[in-house]
């Protein structure tokens, strides 16, 4: 029974993980309710844990009102989407790894949560094991002296997953470890692997990180392995640690070894490791009662949403290495048809829905979303409830759009752009990679001032150039081209060229994305590529003949 006084939990899933979470949730005296959709694990539970109510609809725990906090433990493609309904229903959240499947969701999942005062941790489970706790403690100390190179392996002949790939499934606890140790993020990532069971589904991954610190970490993990290992080497230039969790006996052991040089040669210079006495504690209760601690404290935990973005990040850019280029061209006859809600997370090819369609198995489309004829979604991209895409359209890797976004027919969206509330993309945009938009002028993390959003408006045919960014309230013209890396502060006149920080304009941009030729300040010009006529007049340019005049009225 619940101890008074004590937060009462919710998990939901009991599988292979869950069981755990729910064994430790139960003997901390927390645990209220199961939800399960499987009938037979059900009637399990229910011998298991009598005292405990059973439910078979997440609503069912989500509505009641005398449940404090929900333990998620269900196939990870599923976890961003419960994690929000979680937390608008006013529940503290702890989500196993990972947090969601795409940083721009993550990221949302965040704000949610500091929007609603709620605690939200991710099962990154090494930090609550105490080697690595001991581990982080010596490293701070500098008994290791420089770090120079990090290897973790994550290796077994176990439970083969399809609704992830091993990056996904294993990749996640060293990466938080990693990172978490160095206290930096990567510069530079390197991933390769390999599908050897099923087609587009990673079986094998070795992941390189690169640091500015010059260190540089590599990630092994693999379910195609004829033993478990998990184990963690830290090499410093004093000394080196090994974490190795599946010793019995010793799980850390510092190694004294140096090299030193001779006849000016390398030599290295070996002791006797030093084990590392650890206090006995379970890995997960030590998370369970961290939980618990801190819905009861209002603390932080020690793997919050933020630890988590840094580890998807890391994630994210893996699977693009993994994946490769993706992308699509294609247009077609204007109309819309509704989009399939949610999607498996695998990699491998985009699968067809109505009209010519494709969603990449690894995005997700919210209810309430029209998307046009023979628009591509393509990995980890996210659609937004209520917004709306046009036919012939084009988005890349790691996309976000809305909520309440209108896109017109072929627009192109790269890599890593996040298109918010309160910006509409006309027909025929072109959004480069890593691209920003803002709705908010003067945010600020204690303020809420999603009242407050400022509309932002990119006309036909414009481009905005690679990691550019548009701060909001502005209209971007017809066929204006922003540089890379530029800063857009104010309002940019139809096919002006826009560089620099701040943004200013240095020239004039025709249709086909060539520069005009003006011989004077202001008169006739033409294209350098294709001889279109325009004329300027200050900083109004226009095409001399009938076709560009009959729609410099038409608004979205």
């Amino acid at each position: 029974m619940a101890d008074a006084g004590m937060a009462r939990i919710a998990c939901v899933g009991a599988g292979a993980w869950g069981r755990h979470l729910v064994r430790n949730l139960n003997e901390l005296g927390a645990l209220a309710a199961i939800c399960e959709t499987d009938s037979a694990r059900r009637a399990e539970l229910a011998e298991l844990y009598p005292h405990v109510r059973l439910a078979d609809r997440i609503e069912e725990v989500l509505d009641d009102g005398e449940i404090d906090g929900v333990c998620i433990a269900t196939p990870a493609v599923t976890h961003g989407q419960l994690v929000r309904r979680s937390l608008e229903a006013g529940k503290d959240v702890f989500v196993e790894k990972p947090l969601c499947l795409s940083v721009g969701e993550g990221r949302e999942l965040v704000d949610l949560a500091d929007r609603v005062e709620r605690i939200l941790m991710v099962g990154h489970l090494l930090w609550y094991h105490p080697a690595v706790q001991r581990l982080k403690e010596i490293v701070d100390a500098g008994e290791l002296g420089k770090l120079q190179y990090l290897y973790s392996n994550r290796l077994n002949l176990g439970r083969i997953r399809r609704e992830e790939n091993i990056l996904w499934s294993f990749a996640p606890h060293d990466v938080s470890v990693i990172l978490g140790l160095l206290d930096e993020e990567p510069t530079g990532i390197e991933a390769k692997g390999g599908a050897y069971l099923s087609d587009g589904i990673a079986d094998v991954t070795v992941s390189v990180l690169s640091f500015a610190s010059g260190v540089r970490a590599h990630i092994f993990v693999s379910w195609l392995h004829p033993f478990k290992e998990q184990k963690l080497v830290v090499v410093g230039d004093r000394k080196m640690a090994v974490f190795d969790d599946q010793d019995p006996d010793h799980k850390l052991r510092l190694y004294p070894y140096s090299i030193e040089w001779r006849n000016r040669a390398p030599i290295p210079v070996r002791e006797d490791p030093e084990p590392v006495e650890l206090p006995a504690v379970e890995p997960l209760r030590a998370e369970c009662q961290h939980f618990l601690d801190c819905i009861r404290t209002r603390e932080r935990p020690t793997t919050d949403g933020a630890e988590a973005l840094r580890v998807l990040s890391v994630l994210q850019s893996c699977q693009t290495q993994l994946s490769g280029p993706s992308g699509g061209e294609g247009r077609s006859a204007a109309g819309t048809a509704p989009a399939a809600s949610g999607a498996a997370a695998a990699t491998g090819d985009p699968r067809p829905h109505a009209d010519g369609v494709f969603v990449h198995e690894t995005a997700r489309v919210d209810d309430g979303v029209e998307i046009g004829k023979a628009t591509r979604i393509w990995h980890f991209s996210h659609i937004l409830r209520n917004s709306t895409i046009g036919s012939g359209c084009s988005l890349g890797q790691n996309v976000m759009v809305g909520p309440n976004v209108r896109i017109g027919d072929g627009v192109k969206i790269q890599n890593n752009v996040s298109v918010y509330d309160g910006v509409t993309l006309e027909d025929e945009v072109f959004v480069g990679p890593s691209a920003v938009f803002t709705n908010v002028y003067n945010p600020r993390s204690a303020v809420p001032r999603m009242s407050e959003l400022r509309q932002t408006l990119v006309r036909r045919g414009a481009s905005l150039g690679a990691n550019c960014t548009v701060v909001c309230g502005i209209t971007i013209g017809r066929h204006a081209f922003i540089g890379a890396g530029a800063v857009v502060l104010r309002e940019v006149p139809d096919h002006a060229l826009i560089v620099g920080n701040p943004g200013r304009i240095v020239g004039w941009m025709c249709e086909c994305g060539e520069r005009i030729r003006f011989p004077a300040d202001e008169g006739a010009g033409a294209c350098e590529a294709c001889d279109l006529g325009y004329r300027k007049v200050g900083e109004h340019v226009r095409r001399t003949d009938a076709a560009e005049t009959t729609e410099e009225t038409d608004d979205v």
